[in-house]
């Protein structure tokens, strides 16, 4: 048998050694593709090492994770797509409005008030994941103590998929702030590292530590910095392993629209840039729920209503 080749660290970049390795990865910088895209300056300010020795670093780094780097024809781009995996929503009509089902490689994020189905969604997707890919775990990050197992075996039930299966591969984790949230993600990415597959990952919600957190002005750049790092942390994620990110957000009311509805999601541009689709869920008639698919790179706008019952979704 062919011996495996040892996969390079850190700790293997020229001139780094256990502590600066340490410094590295508590600053932001865990892997060698984090040091290939980074600049001198910033490995100098963290790692502490001259610019001489930080620029040998990251071109060892690049040079290591160069077919990250390499330039793909259209063509090749195309072909790489083929191994997204694609997740059901549970809602017929939605999954059409999305091509198909939730897509790998990417952060879908749906966002409304409360009661609006959020975390019933977000509930549902786990299901649905483990009904299409029974031997992959599914991971719940809850930061509003919202995760409710008793309503996965209630959806189990409903779609077919035996209950105890959903109860064993879905695993969840309290997070107590906007730290312990990213620690969390870090831990995910661990598993994955270590071979261990997941399939869909939620968080729900994302911006509920971040909102209590920082109030204020003042904080809004230290807000913005680390909203960056969860939300960017989370998009590499969902493209290096080819996992299905779904972020649940609050909303606010923007002042300035005179006309129309009024509602936004929270978080600013960069949450608004990185997430590929978004999806504005509301309470509609007779009970039902509203699900109006508002951004997407490839996909129109449009809309559909469903009602939450029991043991699942009924489009409306």
């Amino acid at each position: 048998m062919a011996k495996k080749e040892k996969e390079l660290t850190i700790e293997d970049l020229p001139g780094v050694g256990p502590s600066t390795a340490e410094k590295l990865r508590e600053g932001g910088f865990p892997t060698l593709l984090e040091i290939a895209a980074s600049s001198p300056a910033e490995i100098t300010a963290i790692g502490g090492l001259g610019e001489t020795t930080a620029i040998k670093a990251i071109e060892f780094a690049r040079e290591v994770m160069k077919s990250k780097f390499d330039l793909k024809t259209a063509g090749e781009v195309l072909e790489d797509r083929k191994n997204l995996i694609r997740i059901s929503t549970g809602i017929n009509s939605l999954d059409v409005l999305l091509g198909g089902g939730l897509e790998s490689q990417a952060i879908t994020e749906f966002h409304g008030q409360w009661g609006s189905g959020k975390s019933q969604v977000a509930h549902m997707a786990c299901v649905q994941a483990v009904k299409k890919f029974p031997d992959m775990k599914v991971v719940y990050l809850d930061t509003e103590n919202s995760f409710r197992p008793n309503r996965l075996v209630e959806f189990a039930k409903g779609e077919g998929v035996d209950p105890e299966l959903v109860l064993k591969q879905v695993v969840s984790a309290n997070a107590f702030n906007s730290s312990h949230q990213i620690i969390l993600v870090e831990k995910v990415e661990e598993m994955l590292k270590n071979k261990e597959p997941i399939s869909l990952l939620v968080v729900d919600s994302f911006m509920s530590h971040f909102r209590g957190e920082f109030v204020g002005r003042s904080t809004l750049s230290n807000r913005q910095g680390k909203i960056t790092t969860a939300i960017s942390q989370l998009a590499k994620l969902a493209t290096v392993y080819n996992v299905v990110v779904i972020i649940t957000n609050q909303v606010m009311t923007n002042p300035g629209q005179l006309f129309g509805d009024p509602t936004m999601p929270i978080g600013g541009n960069m949450l608004g840039h990185t997430a590929k689709f978004r999806i504005y869920l509301r309470r509609g008639k007779k009970g039902s729920r509203v699900a109006s698919l508002i951004d997407a790179p490839d996909l129109p706008d449009g809309e559909c209503n469903f009602f939450v019952e029991a043991e699942g979704f009924k489009d409306a």
